[in-house]
């Protein structure tokens, strides 16, 4: 294992770099409105989900640049983090599915892009775990949907704010 994540080593470096500049990015964007963003319980829950899918990224990331990190701790970690950033997508999901204003054939796409990350990252906690050698793929599977996704949702929440 040791070996497989120092030929992702420079994926890691690369990702740990953009997941951290874009999350810096989010919350200097979010700022600017955070006023209307926290009268709307949708679009507070729905940031910082996209938030902690970024840092979820980071952390893995980081996690695989540890010098000889052992698989077992590498996988139990990843499954750790991902479950408490799933904490948060699931809080979006149940203000999602509480909104009044929202109209019922938006509530699914609304929540189903915050979890593609996380299961991303359970699926690559898991295979490592058991040895896969699909767990590291999966891994950065993981990080490139939750660049993506936070892309995406951040986007979507500062559009709405300003309608």
């Amino acid at each position: 294992m040791v070996d497989e994540l120092e030929r992702w080593s420079e994926f890691n470096v690369a990702i740990v770099g953009a997941a951290a500049a874009l999350a810096g990015l989010v919350i200097v964007a979010a700022s600017v409105n955070i006023r209307e963003i926290i009268q709307a319980r949708t679009l507070t829950a729905r940031l910082a989900a996209a938030i902690a899918a970024l840092v979820l990224a980071i952390i893995v990331s980081a996690l695989g640049l540890v010098p000889s990190i052992a698989a077992g701790w590498f996988g139990w970690i990843v499954l750790a983090c991902a479950l408490v950033a799933g904490v948060f997508q699931v809080n979006a999901t149940r203000v999602i599915a509480t909104d009044p204003a929202t109209e019922d054939r938006a509530r699914i796409a609304k929540s189903v892009l915050g979890f593609l990350p996380i299961v991303a990252y359970l699926a690559a906690g898991g295979a490592v775990l058991l040895g896969h050698p699909s767990g590291l793929y999966l891994a950065a599977a993981g990080a490139l949907v939750a660049i993506t996704a936070t892309l995406l949702l951040s986007w979507i929440v500062l559009v709405e704010v300003l309608r």
